[in-house]
């Protein structure tokens, strides 16, 4: 499954693969995988790019169009 929201969020601020890849302490070619839809993304993951990008889990995924993320708990 394809995830363009990924590679959407990570462009909107002038990142590159490297520097998301760095983030999740894996390789750019790996991370590239992902944004592609050729490998899986763990859900650990996804969750560490939504607090980074300030966003919902279900928004990177695209079950939803809100861009904000939803209250969280502490």
């Amino acid at each position: 499954m394809e995830f363009k929201r990924l590679k959407d969020l990570r462009e909107d601020k002038d990142l590159f693969q490297k520097d998301i890849a760095k983030i999740l302490q894996i390789s750019q070619q790996y991370y590239s995988e992902y944004e592609k839809g050729n490998r899986t993304i763990p859900i650990e993951y996804l969750i560490i790019l939504a607090k980074y990008y300030e966003t919902s889990v279900d928004y990177i995924v695209g079950l939803t169009d809100e861009i904000r993320p939803y209250k969280r708990k502490n």
